[in-house]
C-alpha cells in the first residue's frame, strides 16, 4: 500500500491519458497485490510514465498505517541469537547519500545477524528497459547525490566512536539480473574518450554463477557489496560516492560472503549502510560500473569490538588480510597503502618496521580497486600464511591478455595500461569501443608491481582468456 501511495503522489491522477497496459501497472500497484517485488513494480511504473523524477523524490515516506514495529523485525533462531529482516522499502533506503543525523531504520544488539534486502540505482529506476538517456538523466537532474540506494542506517547498540565495527558477510543472493553501463561523457576513467554511452542488461545464471555480457564473452559472479559502511564523523549530508575511513564505496571485489570487514566508528551507534549490489567487478572498475546488481539477501552478522584501534578499514578472508589505500591521487594512495601494509605487518607479525617492509615487499600483491569514485582505492593481499607475492606477467600467455604500463605518476601508469587493455580487445577480439570498455571494467584484473629502485610505478593490467567462450 506504501507504493500505492508513493504512485498517487507522482500521478495525483494516474490514469488520464494512459495506454491500459499502463493503467494495469498503476491498478495493480494501487490495489495493493505487490509483494515481495513491491519496489521493482513501483519503479517499473515510475519509467512507464517517461516523465522526469521529481525535484525532491521522497526519501522517507510517512507510512499511512503508522510506524512499523521494531519486533516484528525479529525472528526467533536457536541458542538465544536474534536474526532481524529488513526488506529494502522507500523508508528503509536513502538514495544517494550518508548522513550521520538520519534517524536509523534498525537498531540490533553486538553479535546480532541481519538479514537485508538491498535496491538498484536510483531507487529502482535502473531496471531492463530503461535507456542509457533516462540514466543519465538521473545523474544530471539530481547533482551532489551518488547513484546508490543504501539500505540502513542500522543502528549497534553499545557501538561507540573509537571502537572498531565487524561485519560477517555471511550468505549474498542477488537478483537475476543486472546491468553495466557508461553515462555519455561523464564519469569513468576516460570521460573524454567516451562521449557515446551504452547500457546492457545481463541474466545472472546464479545456478552457473556467470552471466553472459555479450553473446561468447561469459564472466563468472562473485558478489559482493561495493558499498558497505558507516556514518562519516562529520555532519551535515554526503554524496555515497566517495570512499573513506569510513569504508563506504570501496569496490573491493574479495568482500564476498566469507569475509570479514573491520572499520572504525565514528558516531554513537556506528550507523551501518549497504548499496551498490555487485555480482562481480574487474580491478579498476574503469567505466564506472561493474556487474550492478540487487540483493534478494545480503546476510550479516556485526560486532562490536572494544579497545581495537584502527586508523583505515581492513577485510580478513579466510586466507588474507586486506590493507588498503584510498586518495583522490593515485600516487597518495600507494604511499597510504604501503604505511598501512607495514604497520599491519610489523603489528601482527611482531617485527621491526624496517623487517616489516621486506616482508611486505617479499609477499607483495597489490591492486587497483577503482578509479572511479572521486577517491582512488588500492588494497594489498597479506597472506596469513607467510608466502612469496606472486609473479606477474608482462606480456600475453596461454591465460591471460596482459598490457603494462610504467610512469613515475601511478596514475598516468593506470591510463595507460587500461586504455591498452581496451584497445587490445577492439583488435584481438573485434569488440566496440564501448563494450571493450564495458568488458574492461566488469573483467580485467590491474595490479601494482612491487616497489623498485627510484620512484617509477608498474601496472599490469590482466583479462582472462577463458572469458571468451565458443558459441554452440
Amino acid at each position: 500500500m506504501l507504493f500505492a501511495v508513493y504512485l498517487l503522489q507522482i500521478f495525483p491522477n494516474p490514469t488520464e491519458g494512459l495506454t491500459m497496459k499502463r493503467r494495469g501497472l498503476i491498478a495493480f500497484a494501487a490495489a495493493g497485490v505487490i509483494g515481495g517485488g513491491a519496489w521493482l513494480t513501483t519503479a517499473t511504473a515510475v519509467h512507464a510514465q517517461q516523465q522526469p523524477a521529481p525535484a525532491a523524490p521522497p526519501t522517507q515516506a510517512v507510512p499511512p498505517i503508522g510506524p512499523a514495529d521494531p519486533k516484528l523485525q525479529i525472528v526467533p533462531v536457536p541458542e538465544g541469537k536474534k536474526v532481524h529482516l529488513l526488506p529494502a522499502t522507500l523508508e528503509t533506503t536513502q538514495w544517494g547519500w550518508f548522513n550521520n543525523a538520519q534517524p536509523p531504520v534498525l537498531r540490533i544488539n553486538s553479535g546480532d545477524t541481519v538479514v537485508m534486502e538491498t535496491m538498484m540505482h536510483s531507487h529502482n529506476q535502473v531496471i531492463p528497459g530503461t535507456t542509457i538517456e533516462q540514466i543519465k538523466k538521473l545523474r544530471t537532474d539530481f547533482p551532489g547525490r551518488g547513484p546508490h540506494t543504501l539500505t540502513g542506517p542500522i543502528y549497534i547498540e553499545g557501538a561507540e566512536p573509537g571502537d572498531v565495527l565487524k561485519v560477517t558477510i555471511n550468505k549474498i543472493v542477488p537478483r537475476a539480473y543486472a546491468a553495466n553501463f557508461n553515462v555519455p561523457g561523464m564519469f569513468g576513467q576516460f570521460p573524454q574518450q567516451f562521449q557515446d554511452g551504452q547500457v546492457r542488461y545481463m541474466y545472472l545464471d546464479l545456478d552457473k554463477m556467470q552471466t553472459e555480457f555479450i553473446p561468447g564473452v561469459v564472466v563468472p559472479l562473485r558478489p559482493f557489496p561495493g558499498t558497505l559502511g558507516v556514518a562519516r564523523a562529520e555532519p551535515g549530508q554526503y554524496s555515497s560516492v566517495p570512499p573513506g575511513r569510513y569504508a563506504g564505496n570501496l569496490d573491493i571485489r574479495e568482500l564476498v560472503a566469507g569475509t570479514s570487514l573491520y572499520v572504525p566508528v565514528f558516531v554513537k551507534g556506528a550507523l551501518l549502510w549497504s548499496g551498490d549490489s555487485h555480482a562481480g567487478q574487474g580491478n579498476g572498475e574503469i567505466n564506472l560500473t561493474a556487474i550492478e546488481t540487487a540483493y534478494k539477501e545480503l546476510n550479516i552478522t556485526v560486532e562490536v569490538l572494544k579497545g581495537t584501534k584502527l586508523e583505515w578499514p581492513r577485510i580478513e578472508t579466510p586466507t588474507h588480510w586486506i590493507t588498503i589505500g584510498y586518495d583522490q591521487k593515485l600516487n597518495v594512495g600507494w604511499d597510504l597503502l604501503k604505511s598501512e601494509t607495514s604497520k599491519f605487518l610489523a603489528e601482527s607479525r611482531k617485527v621491526s618496521k624496517q623487517e616489516a617492509d621486506k616482508i611486505m615487499v617479499r609477499q607483495w600483491d597489490c591492486r587497483i580497486s577503482e578509479v572511479v569514485n572521486v577517491v582512488k582505492g588500492t588494497y594489498c593481499m597479506n597472506p596469513k600464511s607467510p608466502r612469496n607475492g606472486p609473479t606477474l606477467p608482462s606480456a600475453e600467455n596461454a591465460q591471460y591478455y596482459v598490457t603494462v604500463t610504467k610512469d613515475s605518476d601511478l596514475d598516468k601508469a593506470m591510463d595507460g595500461a587500461s586504455m591498452a587493455m581496451i584497445n587490445l580487445l577492439q583488435e584481438k577480439r573485434q569488440l566496440t569501443r564501448l563494450d571493450a570498455y564495458g568488458l574492461a571494467s566488469i573483467a580485467m584484473d590491474c595490479r601494482i608491481a612491487p616497489p623498485a629502485a627510484g620512484d617509477e610505478k608498474s601496472v599490469h593490467c590482466l583479462l582472462p582468456k577463458s572469458v571468451f567462450v565458443a558459441r554452440r
